[in-house]
Order: structure tokens, then C-alpha cells, then sequence
């Protein structure tokens, strides 16, 4: 199922990607109190819940495997996620996540989680979702969290030779918080990836006896092609082979920033999309990007981060709002 989009409406080049996404559905319970909220906001979320959405907006055909249950929450994440052109690949039965999110007085969030990953009801329908993939991506939770981790890796692992991989680990440390395990967990899955993006924050807690940057080096070690790091106000930073690009944060008036890593990690995606640099067939183009063209990159996920955070809650932009990436395609470089 493609994204629904309105016929006026620009969508950008080489929407025909198959992006299937691993990873949990939660309801995102957000406590405001600058807004003297007396009862949390109900918000449909979740990283790759996030991603598949924010993805899905900018043109790519999008599968969700993931896991939310018939019951309240679970209705709210399905008419969602339905909304939105989001295949489901749904997996589980038990009750749906949720999260609650405190915004504290600059709109960063604070989690509080009641959550469970399992995906073993549709073990083989997301087989043959990931079979027909030409990217999978995954994170978060559904990386680090048993039994469904296992599950969340072996499908990755299925994937990888025809298919490039994306990985955030979009650390919680209120869900997985033995630093160790978690940190081991991620390079599993930073050596089965292509593109990598992490936070400062993310970095920081796994490697506190080194730099983010200096973490973002020794990951291009491991294997990616691509390395991003997001730092917030400070913008983020792109690493590869050909080298090291970073920019300033865009200039806006921040809502909140749910779901802005999100959206960056969908931005991201959609351009490389653009640039025909997803998928075994173009591997080698993204291993050869040069530095414009991750610097270009780099400042269209910026962008897409920038537009979350201007507006309440995980409300990545669309394609309309985003526009195409400005850089040439491969065959127009020829």
C-alpha cells in the first residue's frame, strides 16, 4: 500500500522504494505542563512507528512490521498508520505500549514506558515483506527488548543481501538499562547496516568514555557506508568514507521534539531514495557519495527534523512541505 497523497500535491523522485520498517507501535501519553495540560495528550508513536510514518509522507511505499493489540490505544495506532498509506504487518496480541512523555520547559521529553515487543504472531508474513524490501529499517526498542529482539535481528539478517539496512538505536535506558548489553546489542546491528544515525544523547550513554563523534568513527569501522549524528540545537554531523560534513541546526521556534530524530532518520532515507542509493543494486552509489551530496543529505533531514519540532507531537512533514532534495541525481550526473 502506497502513502495517500492529494493529486496537487509534489512527491519526490524514486517513490517506488519499498521500505519495509522493524520495530514497536506505542501510544505516546504526553504530560505538558508549560500548557497546563490536567490530562496527558494521546499521541500515536514510537521510533519506527515514527519513521514509517515520516517515510510513507515523503513518497516511499511502506510496510510496518510491529505489534499493537484491538483495544483503545491500539485503534488509535491502526487509524494512524492506516491514514498515513502504512502497510501493517501486525504481530501480537498482548495489550498495546504506551509511553508518557514529560516535556520539560524547553519541550525535550522524558519517558515513562509500559511496554512489550513481540512479533511472532506474523513471523512469516514479514518474511515475505522483508524479502520484497528493497531497505529495511529498524531500531529503538524492537533491537534491544527479548523476545522480539531476536526475531527483529533475524529479519535483518534476511534481508541484507538484496536489500540495504538502516539502524537508530534510539536508546532507553528506562526500558534496557544495562548500558553494556545495550551497547552490544547496537554493534550487532551497526555491522549488519548500511546507515546509521544516533544521537548525542544515544552516544554519550553508550560510550560515556568517548566522544559522540569519536563513537561515529569507530561505527564506520563496523561496516555502514553512512554515519549520522544528530546534536539537537548544535545540527548534525555525516560521516563516510569520502569523509566528514556537519551544519548548523535550522533556526525555528521549537514546539516540542517528539519524533524530530524520526523524521531525520525518514529524511534521510527518502533523499538516498532520490539519489537512487537504496537497495543491493544501489550499494555502490552509496558507498560513493560524495560530499555535497552528503552534506545535501544531511541538511534535507535537517530540515525534515526542523519542521517536527516546530509543531506538537511526532508530525513529520510531507513531501509538499519538504520538496525534493536538492541535489542532482545520479543520471542527471552522467
Amino acid at each position: 500500500m502506497s502513502a495517500n497523497y492529494p493529486a496537487s500535491e509534489p512527491r519526490p523522485a524514486a517513490t517506488g522504494t519499498v521500505l519495509t520498517v522493524v520495530g514497536e507501535s506505542l501510544v505516546d501519553l504526553i504530560d505538558d505542563p508549560r500548557r497546563g495540560n490536567t490530562v496527558p495528550e494521546t499521541h500515536p508513536g514510537g521510533s519506527p512507528l515514527n519513521v514509517a510514518v515520516g517515510a510513507a509522507r515523503l513518497g516511499l511505499q511502506t510496510s510496518l512490521v510491529t505489534h499493537y493489540a484491538t483495544d483503545r490505544y491500539g485503534l488509535v495506532i491502526d487509524e494512524h498508520l492506516q491514514s498515513n498509506g502504512v502497510h501493517v504487518i501486525n504481530g501480537g496480541a498482548t495489550p498495546t505500549s504506551t509511553a508518557l512523555a514529560t516535556l520539560g520547559p524547553d519541550g525535550a521529553a522524558e519517558y515513562t514506558f509500559s511496554i512489550t515487543w513481540e512479533i511472532s504472531g506474523a513471523s512469516l508474513p514479514a518474511l515475505a515483506a522483508v524479502d520484497v524490501s528493497t531497505h529495511v529499517h529498524t531500531g529503538s526498542i524492537a533491537t534491544v527488548l527479548p523476545p522480539g529482539n531476536l526475531a527483529t535481528l533475524a529479519l535483518v539478517e534476511a534481508a541484507r543481501e538484496h536489500a540495504t539496512i538502516s539502524y537508530d538505536p534510539n536508546c532507553r535506558p528506562a526500558i534496557s538499562p544495562d548500558a553494556a548489553a545495550a551497547r552490544q546489542h547496537a554493534e550487532v546491528f551497526v555491522a549488519a547496516s548500511d546507515i546509521v544515525k544516533a544521537s548525542d544523547e544515544d552516544l554519550s550513554w553508550l560510550y560515556p568514555d568517548r566522544t559522540p563523534v569519536e563513537t561515529l568513527q569507530a561505527w564506520l569501522e563496523l561496516g555502514p557506508a553512512v554515519v549520522a549524528l544528530t546534536r539537537g540545537a548544535s545540527g548534525p554531523v555525516m560521516i563516510s568514507a569520502t569523509g566528514r560534513v556537519e551544519m548548523a541546526a535550522e533556526p525555528i521556534i521549537v514546539a516540542d521534539t517528539v519524533g524530530a530524530g524520526d523524521s531525520f532518520m525518514a529524511g534521510l532515507l527518502s533523499g538516498l531514495a532520490q539519489l537512487e542509493a537504496l537497495g543491493a543494486n544501489g550499494r555502490h552509489r552509496l558507498k560513493a557519495l560524495t560530499l555535497d551530496q552528503l552534506h545535501a543529505l544531511g541538511a534535507y533531514a535537517n530540515r525534515a527534523a526542523a519542521i517536527t519540532c516546530s509543531r506538537k507531537g511526532a508530525n513529520p512533514p510531507r513531501s509538499g512541505e519538504l520538496g525534493p532534495l536538492p541535489v542532482p541525481s545520479p543520471a542527471q550526473e552522467r
